[in-house]
């Protein structure tokens, strides 16, 4: 496990945590943060996944307005996440991700799975870029970009109780992307973060992990 820069096709450099699997490699997993940055808990999904047999890389896109910037939970520190989150414009967080996957792809078949605006952001690269997957945890914003479809087999994790992400939201998406296998969880927004006890649900997290793990092995490795 080992932070490597990386660079975009932009020119920009930037850091990815990469976890590397011991023995056969089964193909490769893009981790798309969350607002925090490469925050302990994403190196941790890196790692279990790597752990599985997949390169898994992370990239770290809060790189683009401020190199190494991780964040933490308290009010404050959310209202800066987003307003870091402003500043990067879709595309060049697609050119990161991309960036992220050519590093990867000698490794077989790629996926993506992304967290919060991670996952809108998988939803969004999974449309303009060729991955075998993408799993998109609660992504918040998935119902903006609904002109974007991903071209590629898709999972999507939601929250039922997660006021972000209303019911409506979810059908918007359902009727915009049909072929996509969603699955909703009595849970809030960012269920699967351990580090933030607030939200964490133990048993819909391994329950989204376990399905996670079979649609990747289905369609990477």
């Amino acid at each position: 496990m080992t932070f490597e820069t990386l660079m975009a096709r932009d020119g920009h450099a930037f850091r990815a945590y990469v976890a590397r699997p011991q023995g056969r490699v089964r193909g490769a997993v893009i981790i798309v943060q969350e607002i925090f940055g490469l925050t302990a808990h994403i190196r941790r999904v890196a790692d279990s996944y790597a752990s599985d047999g997949y390169l898994t890389v992370a990239p770290a896109l809060f790189d683009r307005v401020r190199r190494d910037l991780v964040l933490g939970d308290s009010p404050q520190e959310r209202e800066a996440a987003l307003g870091y989150r402003k500043q990067i414009p879709t595309a060049k967080a697609v050119l990161d991700i991309s960036a992220a996957a050519a590093m990867a792809r000698h490794c077989g078949k790629v996926a993506l799975i992304g967290f919060c605006w991670g996952g809108t952001l998988a939803w969004v690269a999974a449309g303009e870029r060729p991955f075998a997957a993408a799993v998109c945890y609660y992504g918040g914003g998935i119902g903006q970009h609904l002109d974007k479809l991903p071209a590629c087999p898709t999972l999507l994790h939601f929250g039922e109780q997660d006021a972000s992400i209303p019911a409506p939201t979810i059908e918007q998406i359902r009727q915009a992307f049909p072929q996509g296998i969603y699955y909703l969880y009595p849970a809030g927004h960012a269920f699967n973060n351990d580090d933030r006890p607030t939200h964490y649900n133990a048993e819909a997290a391994s329950l989204a992990r376990g399905r996670t793990s079979a649609f990747l092995a289905q369609h990477v490795g």
